[in-house]
């Protein structure tokens, strides 16, 4: 199995910066595929972005093309998500998750994000 915990959630102004970061322990996080997924209140939760292990292949919602930006340090078993030009829609529990073949087993607790206006 493997442990989430993410970390670097806060309240930040519109147009501002903050990074998510994903430690893991349990297993080594090379093994895995990694995504960062959001929910809103009242909202579905939606995948943000995900990297392959090797870092080689990435993905990004388009509500966050552009802004945001995935990487993993598999030495210190961390993933991170880097944010800029945040606006109060990506207000949400921002969670860290390990896929294991096509499903995200392992989850994070999660971690809020307030943008403000």
């Amino acid at each position: 199995q493997v442990q989430l915990v993410e970390s670097g959630g806060g309240l930040v102004q519109a147009g501002g910066s903050l990074r998510l970061s994903c430690a893991a322990s349990g297993r080594p996080l090379s093994n895995y595929y990694m995504g960062w997924f959001r929910q809103a209140p009242g909202k579905e939760r939606e995948f943000v972005s995900g990297i392959s292990w090797n870092s080689m292949t990435t993905y990004y919602a388009d509500s966050v093309n552009g802004r945001f930006t995935i990487s993993r340090d598999n030495a210190k078993n961390t993933v991170y998500l880097q944010m800029n030009s945040l606006k109060p829609e990506d207000t949400a529990v921002y969670y860290c998750a390990a896929r294991l073949g096509l499903k995200f087993a392992y989850w994070g607790q999660g971690t809020q994000l307030t943008v403000s206006s």
